[in-house]
């Protein structure tokens, strides 16, 4: 029978209630309730059937009967029973005689509710339920098995609340397990018996979000993929931190795996050293980040560099020193491992060089032409090429050795250089200019005071090697090969400045001769020569009256 203004009470109805479902409400010719007015149930924690759990419903009565979306439009998408149809020419629903069965059942363990109004990103899969009514009021969901609240606080002010089942954060958290046990159950709320934990000063309460997530994933590593790399680094912090072992280990084997940015391997690098981590799980990421065993970086390099001093492709050689030259710089970060390279193994490498071109020279000197017919393989290349070769070699070892503050002997070797320079008289201008590059490079280190080397060093290299300077100025000139004219002159000036006044004279007496009729041919040393003059003879006379 319809009650005016009530609702329609039958046996199914009752039936319904018994089973843990809500009666359905339905009018007669009277106005139904509003919904702001509708009776609260009696026991809000009332434990269920296990068989009839389901996930939790939000059922709306705001909009009319007559413009809601027909109830076969709603089979589909579960939100009218498929056991209720509406009767024709009725607004209320009847009861069916199918038997009840119950709906699909979806196990829920974790809720999460944000107390600050931010959206909460629920997770795509796995065995989370979205956050139901009852939990945004306080009171403890026992029909989802959640018994315990987690609150958080971020250093930000913003607040975190998570409803859990507390078996599964403590088998999966060492931390938590203790946590868990030293509370107690709240005195005020006896019906529900929950348990609260509160954390504060938590450094990003996404993170930790995640992290328990992780728990309640059976895809671990799907997740961690869909992540990235620098997140899984702050989920394994957080991992770390509560012992979620089982969460620690999947980031490691996952970070294992993939290639990492600087950033993040700082990152790492940082992490490992404020944790100590089981070493059979992070064995295989440390060897990623630190070489076993001592570090063989300087004799490494010298290899490097013997290499590139071997190599015959002319581009890959100019590219693999400036490689090297920015692993050996001073500013590159990388240079803190190679403060103490080898100076015995450059030099070795150096007179290498020097003896090559010793060889090369005695066949410039003495070469046959080659008969027209006959190839040339990569070992049998001209002269030229081949001393091109060891001069741009020599050049570059000489920036190393003075980048490295050791070039001191280099100075000394060059100087003593006897049969190199008798080879060089003999020798065509096309070829012999290539040792005046040389010379060219050591003249500009000394007078710009990049190699500090005692006078007779410099004395010994500038007798050996000016004059033939001066020969072979005007190739320099027509194939420089990077070298400045300007500040070759400039150098080689300030390097003869650096001798005795007498040692001076017989260079620049030397020079005046030469320039006198080579003219442009013979590097311009006006500038020094004049202070020589002022020093040797204005000042000197001024001194001496």
């Amino acid at each position: 029978m319809l009650h005016p203004g009530g609702n329609r009470r039958s046996t199914a109805s009752s039936g319904w209630r018994s089973s843990g479902f809500r009666a359905a409400w339905c009018c007669s010719f009277a106005a139904p309730h509003s919904p702001d007015c509708r009776p609260l149930p009696r026991n809000p924690c009332k434990q269920p059937d296990a068989a009839n759990l389901s996930a939790p419903k939000f059922i709306s009565t705001a909009n009319s009967l007559h413009s809601s979306p027909s109830p076969s439009s709603k089979l589909g998408r579960g939100i009218i029973d498929p056991r209720r149809i509406l009767s024709p020419g009725r607004v209320s629903p009847i009861d069916s005689d199918v038997p009840l069965v119950p709906l699909p059942e979806r196990a829920g363990s974790f809720v999460a509710i944000e107390e600050q109004e931010i959206p909460y990103p629920l997770p795509s899969g796995g065995d989370f339920t979205c956050p139901s009514m009852e939990a945004d009021s306080g009171v403890c969901d026992q029909e989802k098995g959640l018994d315990l609240k987690l609150k958080l606080t971020g250093r930000n002010g913003r607040r975190l609340v998570m409803e859990m089942d507390s078996g599964v954060l403590c088998a999966s958290s060492s931390y938590f397990a203790t946590t868990v046990l030293k509370s107690r159950p709240k005195v005020s709320d006896t019906l529900n018996d929950c348990w609260e934990i509160e954390i504060e000063g938590v450094e990003d309460l996404d993170v930790f979000r995640e992290t328990i997530e992780m728990m309640y994933d059976r895809d671990e590593m799907n997740w961690l993929m869909k992540a990235g790399v620098s997140r899984v680094i702050d989920v394994l912090e957080v991992s770390a931190s509560i012992m979620f072992d089982r969460g620690t280990r999947s980031c490691l084997k996952y970070l294992e795996a993939v290639p990492w940015s600087e950033h993040e391997e700082e990152k790492l690098k940082s992490l490992f050293s404020s944790f100590k981590f089981d070493a059979s799980i992070t064995e295989e990421v440390l060897a990623r980040l630190h070489s076993e065993g001592p570090s063989g970086s300087e004799e490494l390099a010298v290899q490097l560099i013997k290499s590139v001093a071997n190599g015959t492709n002319g581009n890959a050689r100019k590219e693999l020193q400036a490689l090297v030259n920015g692993l050996l710089s001073k500013s590159s970060v990388y240079s803190k491992e190679l403060a103490g390279l080898n100076k015995d193994s450059l030099y070795s490498i150096c007179c290498t060089c020097m003896n090559s071109l010793v060889e090369l020279f005695k066949e410039a000197s003495s070469s046959v032409p080659t008969e027209p017919g006959i190839a040339i393989t990569k070992e049998q290349r001209p002269p030229v090429e081949r001393v091109s070769k060891q001069v741009e070699n020599l050049n570059w070892l000489l920036d190393i050795l003075i980048e490295k503050q050791m070039a001191v002997n280099f100075v000394c070797l060059w100087g003593a250089q006897d049969e190199l320079a008798r080879l060089h008289q003999r020798t065509s201008p096309m070829i012999r200019y290539e040792l005046s590059r040389i010379s060219a490079s050591v003249f500009m280190a000394m007078g710009r005071g990049k190699v500090q080397c005692c006078g007779d060093a410099r004395h010994s290299v500038l007798c050996r090697w000016f004059r033939p300077l001066l020969l072979d100025f005007g190739w320099i000139q027509r194939c420089p090969k990077g070298l400045d004219m300007r500040m070759l002159e400039e150098g080689l000036g300030q390097a003869i400045l650096t001798l005795p006044l007498k040692q001076q004279q017989t260079l620049f007496v030397e020079w005046f001769q030469f320039f006198g009729t080579q003219g442009r041919e013979c590097p311009n040393l006006s500038k020094a020569f004049q202070v020589w003059w002022r020093r040797s003879f204005v000042r000197g006379v001024e001194t001496h009256s």
